[in-house]
């Protein structure tokens, strides 16, 4: 399965709107994406619940995994960028 790894760049993590973002954006996909922490943590990257249980802090390295291939690159696109200020 493609994967993409990426340095969480909202300021405050993935926490409250970023993740609401992020899992929504998730949602949209054709095909399920997985989210995994540098501790090996994963979840359905479509769950709110989910990516707000792995508490990811801003800084922090993450794996998407999917087989849609261009939701994995809309969703690294996503979560370079400062999500808190959109």
């Amino acid at each position: 399965m493609p994967e993409r790894t990426v340095v969480v760049a909202s300021s405050v993590g993935l926490h409250a709107r970023p993740a609401a973002l992020f899992s929504q954006a998730a949602a949209q996909a054709t095909l399920p994406v997985t989210l995994t922490t540098a501790s090996g943590r994963t979840v359905n990257a479509a769950s709110i619940l989910g990516v707000l249980s792995l508490g990811i802090d801003h800084g922090e390295r993450v794996t998407l995994a999917s087989d849609d291939t261009a939701t994995l690159d809309a969703l690294v696109e996503m979560l370079e960028r400062d999500l808190d200020l959109e």
